[in-house]
Parts: C-alpha cells; structure tokens; sequence
C-alpha cells in the first residue's frame, strides 16, 4: 500500500532490541532473529545496554531477509538514549547524568560515524527513565515504547511522550526543522518483539539508507504487521508523502489516508490546531479517509490510528506543507 516513490520501498523493522545480555531479558540473538523473520521485520537493530559485546554475534544472524543493525541503549543516571548504525565493537559512554553536560560529546561521536541518536522512553516511570536532557541535541523521540514491565503495549507513558512530541511539532516545523517520532518494542522478553515497530521508506535494506529515511522523518509507526497504511497529501500537480514538504503554490490541499487491519478503528488528522478530524473505520479494518486544508490553515497534517478500546494501532510523522 505504498505511495510509488520509484525504486524505493517500505521496510518494516524494530530498533530497540536486547538479548540476555541486557538487564532484565533473558532471550539469545538468534531467539530473536528468528522471532523478527517470524513477526514479518525486514531489519532490527541490537540495543544492548552499554556493551557491544554480542555485535560479532548478531552480525553472523543478518541475512538476505534481515538486516541487523549495531546499536546501544546509553542508560545514563538523568534519561536512555539509543545510538544505533554504530561500528562493530563501539561503545558509547553512558556514566554522567544532565548536570555533567557530557551528552553532547556522545552525541557527537555517534553523528560523526553516520549513527543516529534517538530520545528513548521518554516518560519510562522507574530511575534514570525519564528523560530529562532537551531533545534540541536528538534526531529522532521515541514516542512509542513497548509493553516491557507495563503489560500493556500502549499506555499512559506512551501516552504522555506523544503528547510532549506533538506540542513540539508545530514550533519546529515552523522553524523549518523538525524531528521525527519513531516507535519500537524495546524487547526484553518472549513475544515482545515488533510491537510495535517503525515502517520506514527507504533506498534499500541497509543500515546507512535506513537510518537516512527514519531521520528524515519518512516513516510511520505499526502495532503489528498486519496494519497497513499509505498517507499522502496532493496540491494542483505535487503530492508529497510521510515525512516530505509539498509546496502547495497557495492551492488547495486535499489529505488522503488508506488504512488496512484495524477492525471498527478510529482515524484522526491533527494539525498544529490539534485534533481536526475524526472518522471510524469500518467492522472489516480497511477504510480510505480524505480531508481538505491549505498551508494557510495547515504548517503540517499527521494521521493517528486507534483500535475501538482507545490503544493506539498505527500514527504517522507529519507531510508538511509550505
């Protein structure tokens, strides 16, 4: 259900994965390889808790059908933050906490090897999991983390984090730069794994083209890989899709979602003005809901998808239009 952008395509993939090496999980690498394949992920990436040590071993797990990215969750004393498209065998610091003003360096270092440097769990409620550095030094937030301790795969934390995301949107578009919203399991134990995950529009299954399309904000975040969506916006002659900037030329903007596997659903637009639409989808799950706007009206459109109980099942980053 993709909208045609010539050679590149969808890949659907988790970035926040840990193994028995990681406080708290308790499953093999290879355990979760075959659990990605299993869950229908072109590509995950390892996320140990500050060690490296299982790279060589995760490197031998990626294949053809799926690509292992190299990673670390830097658990320091004051928020997580993932460092992912790291060099085999990097680690990141993570001993100092907001005070010691040291996170930019880390940053740095992982932004000079091409990784990317994702706000993690933002709201996360135990020690050292909210995250209290300015996302103004990220690329990415992770707005939706997985189920973990809750039991739950969308809750109040997730909750919270996207509504902290939102809020920041409207006044970073309006600057002209913004940062994309990502979602990942943060997997530690059995049946975890791709609940939910980031679908993301890219080049080719690597971890340099991957990572270019989830900072460029080309992506949308799944419960499951039985949902399914496409989201684009259209003014006169140019269309733009998730996470791309449509000069409407002062034309008329007509926004246009296609949803598949999200039973008696909800869909809403939102906007810098918030919630600006809201339309049920019907008993089978697939549904196509329009809208019209302007760039007068409108710095940005994003789609937000709910099951009927109120979970979320499926939310986009924003086209923006100009």
């Amino acid at each position: 259900m993709a909208t045609d952008h010539g050679p590149r395509r969808w890949f659907r993939g988790d970035c926040h994965v840990h193994s028995f090496l990681s406080h708290g999980a308790d499953l093999t690498p290879s355990h979760l390889a075959a659990a990605a394949r299993a869950a229908g992920l072109d590509f995950i990436a390892v996320t140990e808790h500050n060690t490296p040590a299982a790279h060589d071993e995760w490197a031998s797990l990626s294949g053809d059908d799926l690509l292992v990215i190299p990673g670390q969750e830097v658990t320091t004393r004051t928020g997580h933050w993932l460092a992912l498209g790291l060099a085999p065998g990097e680690v990141v610091e993570w001993r100092y906490g907001v005070r010691d003003d040291a996170v930019d360096r880390h940053l740095g270092q992982v932004r000079h090897s091409g990784g990317l440097c994702v706000a993690a769990h933002p709201h996360a409620p135990y020690p050292s999991g909210v995250f209290m550095y300015p996302y103004q030094g990220f690329d990415v937030v992770e707005v939706w983390n997985g189920q973990w301790t809750s039991g739950l795969p969308w809750n109040a934390n997730n909750e919270a984090a996207l509504a902290e995301w939102g809020r920041g949107l409207a006044h970073d578009v309006h600057r002209g730069s913004w940062r994309p919203a990502m979602g990942n399991s943060d997997t530690h134990l059995e049946g975890q794994l791709g609940t939910p995950h980031t679908v993301v529009l890219a080049d080719e299954l690597s971890g340099p083209a991957l990572l270019a399309g989830i900072r460029a904000g080309r992506s949308w975040i799944a419960g499951s890989a039985a949902i399914e969506l496409s989201f684009e916006a259209t003014a006169g002659d140019g269309r733009a899709g998730i996470g791309e900037r449509l000069d409407t030329g002062g034309e008329p903007v007509a926004v246009r979602v296609d949803v598949r596997g999200v039973p008696s659903g909800a869909v809403t637009f939102h906007t810098e003005l918030g919630t600006v639409l809201r339309e049920s989808l019907p008993g089978g799950g697939a549904g196509i809901v329009e809208w019209r706007t302007g760039a007068a009206e409108s710095a940005f459109v994003r789609v937000e998808i709910r099951h009927a109980d109120g979970r979320m099942a499926a939310l986009t980053n924003p086209v923006v239009l100009l």
